[in-house]
């Protein structure tokens, strides 16, 4: 997949080759992209004037699949199985009616471990998106899950969940396209102009190139300037922000290679141990 920066490598090698699903790798002063990648490189820590790259999911080398090309469904939204990208936790591809909702909002909670962190889903600006993230949270295989990358960079900072390995590389075994936005403002940080804010509260999709959306999400604490790749389909409540607040506050965890680390695991562990939707309307 392109990417402008390679995604770091994840800390733990996964035994199989999965895609990466979604990771954020290095960032400059003009933040730039939230990447997943499962064949993940070293990055090196950015220069004075770095810039978040990506938010992305790489693919992992092929594996041996069936001689049956991949099931894509018949709706608009054409949700795709990736069997060379193996589900990391077993689910059908969802469900993909000709009339795929795309008014209203719809309210989630991500009960995590060190609290609640609320979503409004907004089916307006990505139907699809929104009907596969319920999708999943229905089928509960964001329950139990970490958020397995935080990054405090200057000019992305994210907490970033949605994969059930904890590797960065694991995903609900489908793909599906870009819903991506078109008003974002200019990210002031950035002189050339490419990057736009995704400001405090946005929930978007981490992914590996054009329209390799999965299960893997990131969610903005802080306004970030990334390049406008990556489909917004929601925001964060204020309960939501005073938890990604605690864990942000707690930084990243140090490894041998890097002491003070501005881009990996959260030092304080985040699991969601139950994503909940709320089935009344407003």
């Amino acid at each position: 997949m392109s990417s402008e920066l390679e995604p770091r490598t994840a800390v733990a090698a996964p035994r199989r080759p999965v895609r990466a699903l979604t990771r954020l790798a290095g960032v400059t002063v003009l933040a730039g992209a939230l990447v997943v990648g499962a064949s993940a490189t070293a990055l090196a820590a950015p220069g004075p004037s770095a810039a978040a790259e990506r938010v992305s999911a790489a693919p992992p080398t092929a594996v041996d699949t069936a001689t049956r090309p991949p099931r894509t469904t018949h709706g608009p939204c054409a949700y795709t199985e990736t069997p060379d990208e193996p589900a990391a936790r077993p689910v059908p591809l969802p469900p993909d009616p000709r009339r795929t909702p795309a008014r209203g909002s719809v309210r989630v909670t991500l009960a995590t471990n060190h609290g609640p962190i609320g979503l409004t889903l907004d089916r307006a600006a990505a139907p699809c998106t929104v009907q596969s993230f319920l999708h999943l949270v229905g089928k509960r295989f964001y329950d139990r899950t970490p958020c397995h990358r935080l990054t405090a960079y200057p000019t992305l900072s994210v907490l970033q969940c949605g994969d059930p390995s904890g590797t960065g590389e694991g995903g609900p075994g489908y793909r599906y396209g870009d819903e991506l936005p078109t008003d974002l403002p200019p990210s002031p940080t950035d002189p050339t102009g490419e990057r736009r804010v995704y400001a405090r509260g946005v929930l978007a999709m981490a992914n590996a190139g054009p329209d390799t959306n999965g299960s893997q999400f990131f969610l903005v604490y802080a306004n970030s300037a990334l390049r406008p790749n990556y489909t917004i389909f929601g925001e964060v409540d204020a309960a939501g922000l005073a938890t990604l607040d605690r864990i942000a506050a707690g930084g990243v965890a140090p490894t041998a290679e890097d002491p003070a680390p501005v881009d990996g695991a959260p030092a304080l562990p985040v699991t969601i141990r139950k994503a909940v939707r709320w089935h009344h309307h407003h």
